[in-house]
């Protein structure tokens, strides 16, 4: 093949809802400088006579054909940024950021949007006088007609009536209707019903409403933020305790975008949160607001984008995909809850929704607000640096405190006789409530239980002698280090007291909410996990009834602590607070504390003051016993020491690459080989691993894993696109695949 020296090649698609196939042209030397990734071109395309329009979705100095047979782009269209432009040039960007192939970050931010067949209604009128109708009717009568006797006599008493409801509730066979209509009787207009997600069973709901007024501290915290835009308008954090009124501020905030024409993104970390953030967005902007989330149906998500394309909707809240909404001038990016873990994406690409949000912002000159009450260490670090704009809201709303929090050491319960999950101080907690009329939080923290071994006599907990991480116990009887690769021998007894009361963790939420039907058969349980919210529309079922007080105890995992804003809940109990501190983790004190605060921050959101019991095996834990009192900077401090001594982020830099194999030898000898070739570059030091994952073998595939550490960001980046080189050129690598993670 021959080389043109100085020549440049753009890689265009053709149709953005078939991404999987690319074209290359040349760039005439006249475009060199304005044709990027995301560029929309004009293109000749097969033996059209006419240019097609597409989109450049990267560049190179190397023809894959052979140059004479690669023709150059007829031209750039003038005047205009597409919509599908910036989202092209936010997946180049995410490609080059986090990895994997052009096409799967293409797939991210431009998913492809079926057309579904949209549902067609049509309202029945009478098209005759009411007298007329009423000697119909009479003939009806005498005659036997039953089914047009039912239909004149509805038309006659509420004026039109729904075809649907002729057919099905009235039973006017469709054979009938067409015949009425012919014959003069009947009219039907006929309209497209848009499939809304949101369909509201209580009517009030649906009706625009003034929300609560602004605190003082909140007027304060819009006018700084409006100031900020103002100004540098960097990514403002707001940092407000649990009951704060964040919400408020976003609407404040939205309202006044939307005054200028623009649209918001609302992105919001669980599924189950939509159910009152939605409602409580619609009670204010109207049929303006919309969602989207991985449990709509096609239709319902081709619906919602039409909406959003003819400007019918301009707030739209969901999860992390939601950010990729086609609005074509989105002005505000509110990130909720930005401290979540689900942010950032599991499969390639592995993205960091916050990361994605601040770019695409400065794509669409929009500006970017997160919220938390417990802030990631990555956020409130870039606002300690200054590259955030910081705002604190450090009051609940109105007269609402925060509530009163205890620890129980359930080291002493067992000592006492007590095997049950539930201490005897919170069982007479929960009695007492439930004799108020009050309603319980039960929250049962499982993050990070795999396989974890605790002594529960004394809470120790078996741990690395390198990386002072927990061991995990594996099937074969070993227990490994996720970090380093350390192994040993599963342990029979506590090495820190002797008690043979040592093992991982048994509890689910089937088993406590048995107890809880077993010790208060009177109370109304409601259990909020994987297995009860299968269904569409589980979670708003769920928490409605949480709302309308049809609930006593609401029981569950992560998903019922963040957010929720129910003012009958009084009491909130923690359940194995301290599992989540021994997670194979370098975040899990950080986490640890976000849920315990989160937890805790759902009691006593009404008139009275809440209470929280925070149970543990582990009660001198600084990570709790900071959760207790709330102290955000306390713990801060203390843990952004540690990263610091660690080179880990917020303060450093970690690369995860990430293996998997079906045959764990050649696993094994892919990951030593990647990690050979990194020593090149840098120093042993700055590697750990490889080492198997957490979770070492899923579906029949073995996982392993290598982290990098490095302080240049740039240079990491760049160590993982040597990395892709590297792989791609090795046919050693076949049957091994890669991912990487940045800063995860």
């Amino acid at each position: 093949m021959t080389r043109q020296t100085g020549v440049r090649y753009a890689d265009v698609i053709v149709n953005i809802s078939s991404l999987n196939k690319s074209f290359q042209y040349s760039i005439p030397p006249e475009l060199v400088e304005r044709v990027v990734p995301g560029s929309a071109v004009l293109i000749p395309f097969g033996n059209a006579k006419e240019p097609r329009e597409g989109y450049v979705i990267g560049i190179s100095a190397e023809p894959k054909i052979e140059p004479s047979r690669i023709r150059p782009l007829a031209g750039i269209p003038e005047g205009r940024v597409t919509i599908e432009s910036k989202l092209i040039r936010l997946a180049v960007w995410m490609h080059h950021t986090y990895g994997a192939g052009i096409q799967a970050s293409l797939r991210t931010v431009l998913p492809v949007r079926e057309k579904t067949r949209q549902t067609v209604r049509g309202t029945i009128r009478l098209a005759i006088s009411d007298e007329e109708a009423g000697e119909l009717l009479e003939t009806c009568v005498r005659r036997h007609y039953a089914a047009k006797e039912r239909l004149i006599r509805a038309l006659l008493e509420e004026g039109e009536i729904e075809r649907a409801e002729a057919i099905g509730s009235l039973h006017v066979g469709s054979d009938t209707l067409k015949k009425m209509v012919n014959d003069g009787i009947l009219t039907v207009s006929e309209y497209t019903k848009m499939r809304d997600p949101l369909e509201l069973t209580d009517p009030e709901e649906g009706q625009i409403q003034q929300e609560a007024e602004l605190s003082e501290e909140q007027r304060n915290v819009v006018r700084g933020i409006e100031e900020e835009w103002e100004a540098e308008d960097r990514p403002v954090l707001i940092r407000g305790v649990t009951g704060s009124g964040k919400t408020l501020v976003y609407m404040e905030l939205a309202d006044r975008v939307l005054k200028e024409g623009r649209q918001v993104i609302i992105l919001i970390p669980e599924i189950s949160l939509s159910w009152q953030t939605v409602r409580r967005f619609r009670r204010r902007f109207g049929e303006e607001v919309t969602v989207l989330n991985s449990r709509m149906s096609k239709g319902e998500r081709y619906d919602q984008f039409e909406k959003m394309k003819k400007g019918d909707a301009r707030i739209v809240i969901g999860p992390r995909s939601a950010l990729f909404v086609p609005f074509p001038d989105p002005g505000l990016i509110i990130i909720d809850e930005e401290q979540e873990p689900s942010y950032r994406n599991e499969n390639a690409p592995r993205y960091d929704t916050r990361e994605a949000a601040v770019y695409r912002a400065s794509l669409e000159n929009a500006h970017v607000v997160f919220g938390s009450a417990t802030p990631s260490l990555d956020t409130y670090y870039r606002a300690e640096k200054g590259e955030y704009a910081l705002f604190r809201l450090d009051n609940r709303y109105g007269s609402a405190e925060l509530p009163e929090v205890s620890i129980v050491d359930m080291r002493e319960e067992l000592k006492a006789g007590n095997r049950s999950i539930l201490s005897i101080r919170l069982q007479e907690k929960i009695a007492d409530r439930l004799a108020k009329k009050e309603q319980v939080m039960l929250f049962l923290n499982r993050r990070g239980y795999s396989g974890v071994q605790t002594c529960r006599s004394c809470g120790h907990v078996i741990k690395c002698p390198h990386c002072d991480i927990s061991l995990t116990l594996h099937t074969n009887g070993r227990m490994i280090c996720h970090f380093c690769g350390y192994e040993t021998p599963a342990v029979k007894a506590c090495p820190s007291c002797g008690s043979h009361f040592i093992s991982g963790f048994s509890y689910g939420t089937e088993k406590v909410e048995a107890d809880l039907n077993r010790l208060f058969p009177e109370a109304r349980v409601i259990r909020m996990d994987k297995d009860t919210t299968r269904e569409k529309e589980s979670y708003g079922k769920l928490l409605k009834n949480v709302a309308d007080r049809k609930a006593d105890i609401l029981l569950g995992t992560q998903m019922i602590v963040k957010g929720h804003d129910f003012p009958g809940i009084t009491l909130v109990g923690v359940l194995a607070a301290d599992l989540s501190l021994h997670a194979s983790d370098y975040r899990a004190e950080e986490r640890t504390y976000q849920l315990l605060v989160q937890a805790v921050g759902r009691s006593g959101r009404g008139d009275g003051r809440g209470e929280a019991i925070i149970q543990t095996y582990n009660p001198e834990s600084e990570c709790i016993r900071d959760a207790v009192s709330q102290s955000y900077n306390t713990f801060y401090e203390r843990e952004i020491l540690a990263r610091e001594m660690l080179d880990t982020p917020p303060a450093g830099n970690l690369l995860a690459i990430h293996g998997s194999a079906r045959d764990p030898e050649r696993l094994d000898r892919a990951m030593q080989a990647v990690h050979s070739f990194l020593l090149r570059y840098e120093p042993k030091k700055q590697f750990i691993g490889p080492a198997p994952e957490p979770v070492s073998r899923k579906k029949d595939m073995y996982l392993s894993v290598l982290y990098v550490r490095q302080a240049d960001l740039q240079r990491l980046v760049w160590l993982r696109r040597m990395t892709d080189k590297f792989i791609s050129m090795n046919e050693g690598f076949r049957n091994v695949s890669f991912q990487y993670d940045v800063n995860a």
